[in-house]
């Protein structure tokens, strides 16, 4: 028998939080704001996010930028436009 996790086998509301995620943050072009004062936390940028770098707090919602490679999807999908893409700001 397989020790891999099966879609069918995980729980509801667990499926980002399982996810293998990508190291991405070094070549994207755009980056997520978040304005969490429109925030309503529905969570739908959290489910849609393609490699799981959005997580809900207290506060509102964070970004991982590590894993963050600036598609856009969660901006898309923001109901209220709490979250915008910027141009990413190259230092150094």
């Amino acid at each position: 028998m397989s020790s891999k996790i099966k879609y069918k086998d995980i729980p509801i509301g667990l499926a980002v939080s399982v996810r293998p995620q990508t190291h991405t943050g070094g070549w994207r072009s755009f980056m997520p704001v978040v304005d969490n004062e429109k925030c309503t936390k529905c969570g739908l940028c959290v489910i849609y996010c393609p490699e799981a770098c959005v997580e809900m707090t207290d506060g509102g919602i964070e970004f991982d930028m590590d894993y963050c490679k600036g598609c856009g999807i969660c901006e898309n999908e923001c109901n209220v436009d709490a979250i915008v893409m910027e141009r990413e700001v190259l230092v150094g």
